[in-house]
């Protein structure tokens, strides 16, 4: 049983909770997540050790609200713009999960909440239960390694992936090329009971018949014309690990036939070989194409289709969220050798935020390493960016002020705070200090201009 069940079954034997809080904090430490119990007003009654470490506080955090501590909010998540996990709790009475930002000691981190409501013995609701699940494989800020996003589109695909990842199940990642499919089956991964094994990528496209068959499965020696030695498949090689087959729907149709039988049978020979061979991997697919319709036009098989898209994420493409650009740029100056210290015009960063993007990530950090080569000071200003970038009819040509255009306040507000995120180093919490507001008010004001 999972310390999360056993510790709500406690709690609901409790006809007393309130009386019982210095033996409920003690039953939290069974937890190794942060984790605390919420009244029924948003009040945190009680922690464990791991809670009180990822939200320190001058103040003492028991008989605080939670989205004071967590967020610094004034008022619930829902009343400040986002999804709360308690009011979703209260008005379905069961258990919920949500993905949030929070402030932590490293900074703004991603956080999966799970809220569970707890009952009396005589069938009352009591209090909350929230376990906060730390999200590793993305930040939602300039510093940190990994995914970075902190748009909605973004935070839905992370959702996604968190439940998914813990389990066995098979993944089917969807999106257009360069959106980062291999960073998120990474992340799956990592994220997984089977993260101490190997990762190991199969790029589907571009390989013969035989020449993926022995890609995959192996062969011996003597087997093909060329085969001198015998050759470890990569099917092999990642047992006890995720097996991640990058733009299945390339896979020839006579090859399917053999790859669902692996699947489903979770058996192989290898090529020339007579010997069953047992696989051991969790499976991990990705496509940029429209396999329903492949399915539907008959060269991709329906079998294969629904023994590899059990559980199916999407990922946005950038101009879904286009909110997350100046971020990151951010991050990619920072990633990119030889782009230390360089930033990025305010009419470039307008620019760039305007532009469609079809090769998505790839080609925005394609765009910003000729930048940097081309670019002369600290500063990547229009002339540095392409033609069909710099050149567009919707983009104000000049890094200097517009003069002459009369724009509303509001307009005038988030082209300064494109401007400022564009240039400042600090993250939003130091950004929403400098400009005399919360950090709340900053997060709403940005995902305005979104």
């Amino acid at each position: 049983m999972g310390a999360t069940v056993w510790l709500c079954l406690v709690l609901r034997m409790s006809n007393q909770l309130l009386q019982a809080l210095p033996e409920v904090a003690s039953i939290l430490e069974a937890l190794t997540e942060p984790a605390a119990i919420l009244s029924l007003d948003y009040r945190i009654l009680a922690t464990n050790k791991a809670y009180q470490e990822t939200y320190p506080s001058a103040e003492t955090i028991v008989g605080r609200h939670c989205y004071e501590v967590s967020h610094g909010y004034q008022l619930p998540c829902d009343q400040e713009g986002e999804s709360c996990p308690l009011k979703r709790c209260f008005d379905s009475g069961e258990r919920q999960r949500v993905l949030h930002i929070h402030n932590t000691p490293h900074g703004e981190e991603h956080v999966d909440v799970e809220m569970s409501p707890v009952h009396d013995s005589d069938g009352q609701l009591v209090c909350y239960l929230e376990v906060m699940h730390m999200v590793k494989v993305a930040t939602p800020s300039v510093d940190g390694h990994g995914m970075v996003g902190r748009s909605e589109s973004f935070k839905e695909m992370l959702a996604l992936l968190q439940r998914a990842a813990p389990s066995e199940i098979s993944v089917l990642l969807l999106g257009e090329s360069g959106t980062g499919k291999e960073l998120v089956a990474r992340a799956v991964h990592d994220q997984s009971p089977r993260a101490g094994g190997p990762f190991v990528t199969v790029e589907c496209s571009g390989l013969s018949e035989s020449l993926f068959e022995s890609e995959l499965f192996g062969h011996e020696r003597g087997a093909f014309t060329g085969a001198i030695n015998r050759k470890q498949g990569l099917v092999t090689a990642a047992r006890g690990g995720t097996l991640f087959l990058d733009e299945i729907g390339e896979v020839p149709l006579s090859l399917q036939v053999k790859l669902l039988r692996l699947i489903e049978t979770g058996t192989y020979r290898t090529v020339g070989g007579v010997e069953l061979q047992h696989a051991n991997f969790r499976l991990v697919c990705a496509t940029h194409r429209q396999l329903e319709d492949m399915v539907e036009a008959g060269s991709f098989r329906r079998d294969l289709f629904y023994r590899i898209s059990a559980f199916p994420i999407e990922l946005p493409s950038l101009a879904e969220r286009a909110g997350d650009i100046p971020l990151l740029v951010k991050v990619l100056l920072r990633r990119i050798p030889g782009a230390e210290g360089k930033t990025v015009s305010p009419a470039a960063l307008k620019a760039l935020a305007a532009y469609g993007f079809p090769g998505n990530i790839r080609e925005l950090r394609n765009i910003l390493e000729r930048a940097v080569l081309l670019s002369d000071n600290k500063t990547i200003g229009l002339q540095q960016l392409p033609r069909a970038i710099s050149s567009s009819t919707d983009i104000i040509t000049s890094d200097n002020n517009e003069a002459d255009e009369i724009v509303t306040l509001e307009e005038a507000e988030q082209r300064y705070l494109q401007q400022v995120q564009a240039r400042f180093e600090g993250d939003n919490r130091a950004l929403a200090a400098r400009l005399g507001v919360s950090e709340r008010t900053l997060y709403r004001k940005l995902s305005q201009i979104e």
